[in-house]
Formats: C-alpha cells, structure tokens, sequence
C-alpha cells in the first residue's frame, strides 16, 4: 500500500518546505503540496518534520574485542537505531592479523544477516601482504566496499604501522576507496598506559591519562600528511579534540580531500566521568579516544557548525556491566566502547538545533546527508528526492523524554546520557517504506534489513592538489658516477 505523510515541513540538506511526501514501496515517489492520499494510508505529520532517515556511519555491532563480544546483535541494534531516527547503518569487518579480509567480510556479512534496518561495511587493513592488496580489489569490484578502515591504536592486536598503512592507502588510492582511520598514536598509548599503571593507577582515571589529546593529534596530522603525499581522501573518525581538530582544518584549508567524523558523546561529555566514585558509573565511559574536558567540547561544536566536521556517529560499541568488569583491576583490560545510537539524534537536536548552534537543514546534513555522500549511496539514502529509498523520520520537535537505561531499546545496562531531558524525537520512522517505529510502538522485523552496495569513487574524486606532482615525474639525464 502507498503512504502519504501528509501536512509536515520537510527538511533536508538544501531547503525546509511545507510539503507532503508519497511513498510508493521501498521508494519516495513525490514531494508536493497537497498530495491526494487516494486510498494511500496517511501518517499525520502536522507540527512536526519530515526528514532524510539518519545514518550512523560508525558502529560495531557484536564486535569480538578484548577478549569479550559486544552485547548488542544486529538485529537488537539497528531496532534501536530506527526507534530514535536513524535507518542505515556503517558497521565495520575487522580481521585479525593475518587473517583474511575476505573471509572476515562473508562472516561479518552472516551476522548481519538478523538486520532490521539497513546496512553496510567499512573494511579494516590491520595487516599487508599480497593478498591482502587482491582481496581489496575483490571486495571493491564484487561486494559494493568503498572504504577501508586503518586502526593507529591496539598495538599487538590490529594496530597498523606505517608500512601497512601506506601501502593500504596507495591500494586505495588506485582503487578508488576512501581511507578512513582511528587516529591515535598506538606506540605511546602503549608506553603511556604502562607507566601509569606501574605509578600504581589502575581504575577508570588511568584511561585518558593513557591518551592525551596530543597522541590523538599526532596520528591524525601523520595520517592526513601520509594521505596527502599520495593523493587519496581520508576520513578521520571520532574527532575528539583540538589537537586533531587542527590537522583536519589545516589540511581542507589547502586544498585536501580530508573528512572529519565526530560522536554525540564528545560532544556532550566531559574527562569527569573517569574520576566518578562508582567504578562501575566510570568504567561505562572507556572509549577511546576517551572524553575530554570542555573546551574540546566548545571546539568540536563550532567546528561542526563551520563545515570543518562533516558527520556525526557513535561509535555505538556496547559491553555490560559484568563485561567491563573484566579490568576491575586494570583499566587496560576494560573492554572499550559505549552505546549511543538510539540516543543520536534527539542528543543532537536537542544540543545543537534547540540551542541555536544548528539549523534544522545542517542538522539533517550531518545526522544523514553527509555520510551518504561521502560514502557514496546518496541521493538512495539521505535524501527524499522521488526514487529514492523512502528512509524517513517524522520529528516531533516538542516531544520529550528523559533518557534511561531503564526505557532505552539498546542491549546493554547503562546508558552515557542517562538522565538527560531531550526535547525533540523521532514520533515516526519508515525503513524503505515500511512503519518500524511509531509513537512508541517497536514495529521492526527480524532479518527485513538490507546490505546496500557502495560503488568506489571515479578518478577525478581522489584527484589531489600536491606539492610535488608524483604522477608526472621529470626525469634528469645525468652522467653516470665514475668514481
């Protein structure tokens, strides 16, 4: 049956409209006035917006990590996703060293396949060999993979050195992919957290102390510069401080191909957390890059409000209590990662739209239409143009909830905004045309998500400005040495 949403202002990336939206099967057919429902099913949209679904370009569904796996399944997580807005999803497949990133792929791909909502894969390079050059092509040409993830940290498990990571660029480069990288220095992280835990420092506070922000700095300018050499994009993920905030504005502002991805929780939560009397309270909060003190707050908001940060995700890795239980006695043993992906959306509006530091229409570009042009599936998703996937979110901006981990969909027993007060929430979200979510009714089918191929970039895309042109080298006649 076809759907109308009838009577709300549609935003998107562009414009902010009165208008009414026809959904005809999986895809948008019509964005007009007055559309005549003609015996669609109509979806009360009067007070509130009309949106792009969001994308979560950064989560780790049942992700195997530090000797543990991450409560949350696909099927559990993309349902929470929807409930607060967000349709598609970019998890990763990251092999081990030496294992295969093809193998790794097809086992990520099985899991998924319990997937309510949408999905699609980043690729990890965690180590380099011949094979893993081919296989990048395979999965670049056969299965719809267009980005390869680099870990800089977790030395002796994926960490990348600088070989693998600039022979993984340069396959990307002639592939037409995108880099996207964890930027933080593994070698001192390492270093570090040994030598706070033999001062004798072994709870949660031992975490950040283990990664300032000049490590994260660091390993963000060398990524950016190693990119720049070889002229190929890259992605910086979870931006958490000033350090690296400056290697990205530095490089955009000569010309270089460089995306910056921040999460909801660095932008809302502050280093204090570590220092929290219930370890249990503090251990919830080990993540890395860790959270950091406000002033990187205050600049990670003005640079996502200037352009400088394009996208908003996650990272939505969740363990429960029990599993962080595992460094009770040493933080380095706490498994990382916190939830989030539910809570996305109504953190973002509330903060950022309700507060004046974003617009409606730059809300909706860095909650979905930016991801999906930077990861190439837009106009299909994170826009309402007729034909494409109808992914849709109806907002009620005046609707609130505090947020709990007693309510929350998310498999895991804490929630990092626990106790937040948000006004504005996703009353009615649509996946592919399909109600999976409706006033506080979890409609979301087992198994009815889909794995959306992503084509690699044309030539011109990874086209940079460089210092030294390495494509045209002038050769110089020289006398041979004859000594």
């Amino acid at each position: 049956m076809a759907v109308v949403i009838k009577g709300g202002t549609v935003v998107t990336a562009e414009s902010e409209a009165r208008a009414d939206v026809l959904i005809e099967g999986e895809r948008i057919a019509q964005v007009a006035a007055d559309i005549d429902p003609n015996g669609a099913e109509v979806i009360d949209a009067a007070g509130c917006y009309v949106m792009p679904g969001g994308i979560d370009p950064h989560t780790h569904m049942e992700l195997p990590f530090m000797g543990t796996v991450a409560s949350e399944d696909f099927y559990t997580g993309t349902t929470a996703a929807m409930t607060g807005g967000t349709t598609t999803i970019i998890d990763f497949a990251i092999p081990g060293n030496g294992e295969s990133l093809l193998d790794s792929y097809k086992t990520w791909r099985e899991w998924a396949q319990k997937a309510a909502g949408d999905y699609t894969f980043h690729v990890a390079v965690t180590w380099w060999s011949d094979q893993v050059s081919e296989e990048m092509g395979i999965l670049t040409r056969d299965y719809g993979v267009n980005s390869f993830k680099h870990f800089m940290a977790y030395k002796n498990a994926i960490m990348c050195d600088d070989e693998t990571l600039v022979s993984s660029f340069a396959r990307c480069r002639d592939l037409g992919a995108l880099c996207t990288v964890h930027a933080e220095n593994g070698e001192l992280v390492f270093r570090l957290q040994q030598e706070i835990y033999d001062r004798g420092i072994r709870g949660p506070e031992g975490h950040p102390l283990s990664r300032p922000p000049e490590v994260e700095g660091e390993a963000a300018n060398r990524a950016i510069r190693i990119a720049e050499v070889l002229g190929v994009p890259v992605y910086v993920v979870h931006t958490s401080c000033i350090d690296a905030l400056q290697a990205i504005a530095r490089a955009r502002s000569e010309g270089q191909r460089v995306f910056g991805e921040v999460l909801a929780g660095h932008l809302l939560i502050d280093e204090s957390v570590y220092r929290h009397e219930d370890w249990r309270y503090a251990a919830h909060h080990v993540m890395s890059p860790p959270f950091r003190s406000k002033e990187h707050q205050d600049a990670l908001w003005r640079a996502l409000a200037a352009g400088t940060l394009q996208t908003t995700a996650t990272d939505h890795c969740c363990f429960m209590t029990a599993q962080k239980a595992m460094g009770d006695e040493d933080f380095r043993k706490i498994p990382n990662g916190t939830g989030g992906v539910e809570d996305r959306m109504a953190v973002l509006w509330t903060h950022g739209v309700n507060t004046g530091r974003l617009t409606p229409s730059e809300f909706v570009k860095v909650t979905s239409t930016n991801a999906a042009q930077i990861f190439n599936i837009y106009p299909r998703k994170g826009s309402l143009a007729p034909g494409a996937d109808a992914d849709v979110v109806v907002w009620d901006p005046a609707a609130t909830k505090t947020i709990s981990a007693k309510t929350h969909h998310q498999n895991i027993d804490f929630n990092i905004f626990e106790g937040m007060e948000v006004m504005g929430l996703a009353r009615t979200t649509l996946s592919r045309g399909e109600i999976t979510w409706h006033d506080g009714d979890v409609r979301a089918t087992r198994g009815r998500g889909r794995y959306v191929e992503r084509p690699c970039f044309p030539p011109y895309w990874h086209a940079q400005v460089k210092k030294n042109d390495l494509a045209t080298p002038t050769k110089v006649e020289r006398e041979p040495f004859r000594g």
